[in-house]
């Protein structure tokens, strides 16, 4: 295991002059303080005995049966109580999907680039990872195909809207395809969707849960609509594995915070969700926009990059002889941050490449962080970063 870049890079960048693009943190200026405080009061004046014992491992089923119709009013598909599970964040979710499905040595098939959050997670069951590109509009899938009949991996991951670290979306097309290709072989498709709610356009792409109901595990994560500080996911499986899931969670924490559950579950019938959604999704397109048009202003020529409709991040290409760890030093001292692309490949690859987040900061911090990153990018193409 080696030490998360995201968590070393919060520790070493605390100055206040730091404007950081690296984390991919919710805008605290969105956390309903108030609200939870007053669902908080309510749930430990009215429940206090059973809201501070022990609880089942699957989780709170009023909160299960809320994600159920959450995933019924958004995707149009049924999910059964019993294959609904809450976890501690959908970090948690991904490391009990280690301990279910991998043993070392076995191939795990991951987009490229990947999240290095699930790369961390796995990398303790000592798995082959092999990459399967990721293009414009989702997987390839020529190259899927080959890693599928080529490597037999157990599991794919993918993150399809607004991806980490790419904000790209595979396209309904491109899902549909996906899904027909993976029919065809026995791997297990992880379906990680931490930012789905997060979409600028109020587009719906359908979820691979209902293209792959027997074959898909799904994880979603309330950190990005309420408070990652609540650590609060869910993990959805096919009946045929959610045993094992069940058990591994005892052996893990035997349940989810019995607390966070009660509270979060009292705000979101106390309160209008939906418009609190719609106002994160509202800055978050600003924030976007803001990036974008920095980028194109004072980004050097030979430098690409996406453009999401959604989620946190934009992921830029610089030219071939870039080296974005690098430049990362040299970014810090001049007061920002962001992560490079290594971060993000277990091959080595990504050494041109940068992922920033926009989520945290305001569109004039936005703009002076990418003048800064851009002076240290031309500095750097020019010759050695001073």
């Amino acid at each position: 295991m080696r030490p998360s870049l995201v968590r070393e890079l919060l520790k070493r960048a605390t100055s206040s002059n730091i404007i950081p693009f690296a984390g991919g943190l919710p805008n605290p200026a969105f956390f309903p303080n108030e609200d939870l405080a007053a669902a908080s009061d309510a749930v430990l004046r009215r429940d206090g005995a059973s809201v501070l014992q022990y609880a089942q491992s699957e989780g709170y089923p009023p909160l299960r049966e809320w994600i159920s119709a959450r995933y019924k009013q958004r995707f149009g598909v049924d999910i059964p109580l019993d294959q609904v599970i809450i976890t501690s964040g959908s970090q948690q979710g991904l490391d009990l999907i280690g301990k279910v499905f991998i043993e070392e040595g076995q191939t795990v098939a991951i987009e490229r680039p990947g999240y290095q959050g699930m790369i961390h997670a796995l990398s303790v069951y000592q798995p082959r990872f092999v990459g399967v590109t990721l293009n414009e509009d989702g997987l390839d899938l020529a190259d899927l195909q080959r890693v599928l009949e080529a490597e037999n991996p157990k599991l794919l991951f993918t993150c399809p809207n607004y991806q980490n670290p790419s904000g790209i979306t595979y396209t309904a097309a491109n899902r549909a395809a996906v899904a027909a290709v993976m029919a065809q072989h026995n791997t297990m498709l992880i379906e990680d969707d931490p930012y789905s709610e997060l979409g600028f356009t109020g587009k719906h792409a359908p979820t691979f849960r209902a293209l792959l109901p027997e074959q898909c595990v799904a994880l979603g994560s309330f950190s990005k609509i309420t408070s990652p500080g609540m650590r609060l996911g869910w993990l959805i499986a096919p009946k045929s594995v959610m045993e094992r899931f069940v058990i591994a969670k005892q052996a893990t924490d035997m349940h989810t915070s019995n607390f966070s559950q009660r509270v979060l579950f009292e705000y979101l019938t106390a309160n209008p969700i939906e418009a609190h959604i719609e106002r994160i999704q509202g800055a978050y397109a600003a924030q976007c926009a803001a990036m974008l048009r920095a980028m194109e202003k004072y980004f050097p020529p030979g430098v690409t990059w996406t453009k999401p409709d959604g989620g946190m991040f934009v992921w830029a290409t610089l030219p071939p002889e870039a080296d974005s760890v690098a430049i990362l030093d040299a970014a810090i001292d001049a007061g920002v941050t962001f992560l490079p692309g290594p971060t993000f490949y277990t091959d080595g690859g990504g050494r041109n490449q940068m992922r920033l987040s926009y989520s945290q900061q305001n569109e004039a911090r936005i703009e002076e962080g990418i003048q800064r990153l851009a002076a240290v990018i031309v500095r750097h193409l020019d010759g050695p970063v001073q």
